[in-house]
């Protein structure tokens, strides 16, 4: 399937769009689903993620309310790095393996207001690690043997985070400087697409070859599992599937920063992407005004979208790869 031309969406309405963070009590601004009232104003965290084969079985990914997936590197099959965003993250238990960040991740992660949790990263991240909205923690945490290289050794525990935040200072509550927007809107029930089209299984494997990732819908419990590597992602700990209620897929082109395939996402504009839910898929486009910006999703009548409540799968997919895209 390949997507028509949205006309007349975004001529302005959207790049001014800011709207203040509504936190309500009992309910998460990621997911739209009930949580405890005493995390509600909770500021999230965002884990990065290691997605070569080597680091798997991933822990604690599944407890993910919203997952992004990118190319990493122009090199090695475009592998591809998991950015996992928590609310609850005090309560984690072994998350990992921790890896480096990119400078996309960093821009994404301040969408949610989100402290971004790292081990280092190229050279290109020192000059937005400085910019006054980026806010994260980098490296020395928990080493468990595993018998893999060191790379793959490093992990993150909630009760870790909340020393390191004290010793930071950093703020784990929302306040008014911080509030800059709302992603999502939420549909108050389960609701079905108005589409025809069926989207029982994304196939992005054409698109991020080393990972082969593919999200197939789960008609009992109507979510999107994730593939990669030709099989189902399972958390070590305890099994759980890696499944998503909701999967936003993003046009996105790209700079490359060297010949080492480093490169940074245009994440800052406007194209098109898909929405994908219980099963079927209806075109959209994304809009994020300036790096500071939150990024909005509109149909094909230019009113913002509202999702369905449960976990989110953000791709961002790059525009060179975006018609190989398989929805079937």
């Amino acid at each position: 399937m390949k997507i028509k031309n949205v006309v007349g969406i975004i001529t302005g309405m959207a790049l001014a769009l800011s709207m203040p963070v509504t936190v309500y009590a009992g309910t998460s601004e990621l997911t739209g689903l009930e949580i405890d009232d005493a995390i509600a104003g909770q500021r999230p965290v965002a884990i990065m993620v290691d997605n070569e084969k080597k680091a798997l079985q991933h822990y604690g990914t599944a407890e993910a309310d919203i997952v992004y997936e990118m190319m990493n590197s122009t090199a090695n099959g475009r592998i591809t790095r998991l950015m996992c965003i928590y609310k609850d993250w005090a309560n984690l238990q072994q998350t990992g393996s921790i890896r480096s960040t990119r400078t996309t991740n960093i821009m994404i992660a301040d969408e949610y207001n989100a402290v971004l949790i790292h081990d280092g990263g190229p050279f290109y991240i020192k000059t937005y690690l400085a910019k006054p909205y980026a806010e994260h923690i980098s490296g020395g945490f928990s080493r468990i043997q595993n018998g893999k290289p060191t790379e793959y050794t490093e992990y993150v525990f909630g009760s870790e985070l909340v020393s390191r935040f004290e010793k930071s200072g950093l703020s784990t509550t929302y306040n008014m400087e911080m509030e800059r927007g709302s992603h999502f809107l939420f549909n108050e029930a389960d609701t079905e697409l108005p589409s025809d089209v069926v989207a029982g299984s994304v196939d992005m494997s054409s698109v991020f070859v080393h990972n082969k990732s593919q999200l197939i819908f789960n008609p009992e419990s109507r979510t999107y599992d994730y593939y990669e590597y030709g099989a189902l992602h399972q958390d070590a700990e305890d099994g759980q599937p890696l499944s998503f209620k909701n999967v936003i897929l993003q046009n996105t082109s790209f700079k490359q920063l060297d010949k080492n395939g480093y490169l940074t996402y245009n994440v800052v504009g406007s194209d098109k992407g898909y929405y994908i839910t219980n099963g079927k898929v209806i075109p959209i486009m994304w809009s994020k005004a300036s790096e500071t910006g939150m990024t909005h999703y509109y149909n094909s009548e230019g009113q913002e979208i509202n999702l369905n409540k449960g976990k989110t799968y953000i791709g961002l997919i790059p525009s060179d790869s975006w018609d190989k895209i398989v929805l079937q």
